[in-house]
């Protein structure tokens, strides 16, 4: 095991203040960049996306329980598989009722949605003891259409907005590989009876989502919804309001 070097405090200390300032530009840059995502521009959805879940068959629209944005995990379930990707089941672990609530405050729902059948979600929700709803995209578009699960026998690959062909050039594994499920989370927004997509991520290929509750606020289209002062390079922008639509 490499442990740190041992040095005196006032060595530490240096190095410390040093250590800071790059975190501290860190923290400038990061403000920027949330104020740019709540520019993001948005897509209204079009298709009409059917989910299995407990109260049987659902839209897109009836999963936001009632709040004005939704934020899906996409967890790796293929439907032959009998438990979902280890990775995704850690992260979905640690979602516990509080982190639910708090988001609930901001008006922002959270959903897992996977490929496989509703019973084969609704036993391992049991089994792990999770409480948010899990919906079951199984038999639709819905993550083809968001780049969550492969296939180019039934769509043209196109991950992390790259396609198939850019992912090659990166990594020529991908020639062989193109196929299987994706994790990732992707965001959207409700006005009325309309539902746009705002946001999405995958891995590290994006903006790397941890389970504190502003970090997921920020890569939602309102943000935290808190009053802030905008980040100094910005001009002012005005507190984010969900939209209004005749």
């Amino acid at each position: 095991m490499n442990l740190p070097v041992v040095v005196t405090r006032e060595e530490w200390l240096v190095a410390r203040k040093e250590l800071l300032v790059r975190e501290k530009e860190l923290t400038r840059q990061r403000d920027l960049l949330n104020a740019d995502r709540r520019r993001l521009p948005m897509v209204a959805i079009e298709k009409d996306y059917a989910f299995e879940g407990p109260a049987g068959t659902v839209g897109l629209a009836d999963i936001f329980a009632g709040c004005s944005q939704l934020i899906v995990r996409h967890a790796m379930f293929d439907p032959d598989w009998e438990k979902a990707c280890p990775s995704c089941t850690a992260g979905m672990d640690e979602v516990s009722p509080g982190l639910l609530s708090h988001l609930g405050t901001r008006d922002t729902a959270y959903v897992a949605i996977s490929r496989a059948p509703y019973p084969k979600l609704a036993d391992y929700r049991s089994e792990r003891g999770w409480t948010f709803p899990w919906y079951s995209s199984y038999g639709s578009d819905f993550n083809y259409d968001f780049g969550v699960t492969l296939d180019p026998a039934i769509t043209p690959v196109f991950f992390n907005y790259r396609s198939h062909a850019e992912l090659i050039e990166l990594d020529p594994a991908w020639a062989d590989d193109a196929c299987g499920e994706v994790g990732g989370f992707s965001c959207f927004l409700r006005a009325g009876d309309r539902v746009f997509h705002t946001y999405s991520t995958f891995g590290r290929g994006g903006e790397d989502v941890d389970l504190a509750v502003y970090r997921m606020l920020d890569i939602t289209a309102l943000g935290r919804q808190e009053d802030w002062e905008e980040p100094k390079g910005r001009a002012a922008e005005p507190r984010p309001a969900a939209p209004v639509f005749s």
